[in-house]
């Protein structure tokens, strides 16, 4: 019987990838609550298990008394002796208790605490698994997608994870059996375990996929100083080196442009660009507006970071961007209020139309992904 106990603990233990100490306590733990049913008070009840010489002892002990007031607590001395010769008054004996001695009910409460601890064993497990995994690129498997609500549910090794239409790239089309990287957001514990919060549209997920490509990035030689997204369409990724014989901009963009390519293809075709991080913001700026050519930036207020720049008249467009796009990532890129004019100080022939072109109010959703 003991034996066929511990081959069970131990093939648990395999397959659930829990603890043996764990269940060991929470055996212990039910066996307690299982005997007190049918014997009251929980301090005179002794569960003694020993894996190592595979021994399994459950035992109550009384005190011995001369007359008996209660019989939960308390034994004759005429019945110690019986089952411990040198019983005394005052001393205390145990009594071995027998699984069937606790009674069907009291079992049945035994195996329902032993299956509740394993559960909550393989959830803290699972937990703490994921919780490693927060701030980290995985790969997921596409299950099922909610047609109406536009999620998809995901799984995510043992456990599934939903991702939300918010966190999905606009114009991305997953279909049910599709593995695709996500970024872990957050990982939360909930009363029905833990709640995975995943994302493909963090910016997270563009500097994770840039440190499996680039060696350089990973090993820490290249530093990304900050990404802005607009997730599907375009990315602004600043880089620097701390090595002045590497070319940090040229570490990325990789052989044939083949390390930027495969991040490109992984994200659906988003445009990527790759500009150089400068201390001096007035250089920043302008290669944060690339691909546009910038003549001059002056910064207005180092407080509120509000600049003016000025670029070729053919160029304002480009520096704008389609609906702005380009302005708007460099100003979260580099925290700055962008003010873009011509050169020539006119939008068009039109000299009534003057008004600057400012992106955003404030330009400070740079993330910096640790």
């Amino acid at each position: 019987m003991n034996a066929e106990f511990f081959e069970a603990l131990e093939l648990l233990e395999k397959e659930r990838n829990v603890s043996a100490d764990y269940l060991l306590e929470k055996i212990k733990n039910a066996i307690v609550i299982a005997v007190k049913r049918d014997y009251g008070d929980s301090e005179n009840i002794h569960v003694d298990i020993d894996p190592e010489k595979q021994t399994f002892k459950v035992y109550i002990t009384k005190e011995v008394v001369e007359e008996v007031e209660d019989p939960l607590t308390q034994i004759s001395l005429e019945q110690a002796q019986e089952l411990r010769s040198r019983a005394k008054i005052g001393g205390t004996v145990e009594i071995p208790l027998k699984t069937k001695d606790f009674g069907r009910i009291a079992a049945q409460t035994a195996k329902h605490v032993i299956r509740q601890g394993i559960r909550e064993a393989e959830r803290s497990k699972l937990c703490e698994e994921l919780q490693s995994k927060k701030g980290e690129l995985i790969t997921a498997q596409v299950l099922r997608i909610d047609q109406k609500k536009g999620a998809a549910v995901m799984e995510i090794g043992n456990s599934e994870a939903l991702l939300p239409k918010s966190e999905r790239v606009p114009n991305e089309e997953l279909h049910e059996g599709d593995k695709v990287k996500v970024y872990v957001v957050d990982v939360a514990v909930t009363d029905r375990g833990p709640k995975i919060m995943i994302s493909r549209t963090h910016s997270g997920l563009v500097k994770r996929l840039f440190e499996t490509e680039v060696p350089e990035i990973f090993d820490g030689t290249v530093l990304i100083k900050g990404i802005s997204r607009d997730a599907g369409s375009r990315t602004k990724i600043a880089v620097c080196s701390t090595d002045e014989n590497v070319d940090p901009r040229g570490a990325c963009i990789g052989p044939r442009g083949a390390r930027v390519a495969h991040i490109v293809e992984e994200l659906g075709g988003e445009k990527i660009d790759i500009v150089l991080w400068h201390e001096e913001p007035e250089k920043y700026i302008a290669e944060a507006l690339s691909p546009a050519n910038v003549l001059k930036v002056e910064i207005l207020d180092a407080e509120t970071r509000a600049c003016r720049v000025t670029v070729p008249d053919h160029q304002l467009s480009l520096a704008i961007g389609n609906k702005g796009q380009n302005a708007r990532l460099a100003a979260r890129l580099t925290g700055y209020k962008i003010d873009i004019r011509p050169e020539s100080g006119y939008y068009g022939e039109d000299e009534e139309e003057t008004e600057p072109v400012l992106e955003t109010d404030k330009g400070a959703e740079v993330e910096i992904i640790e």
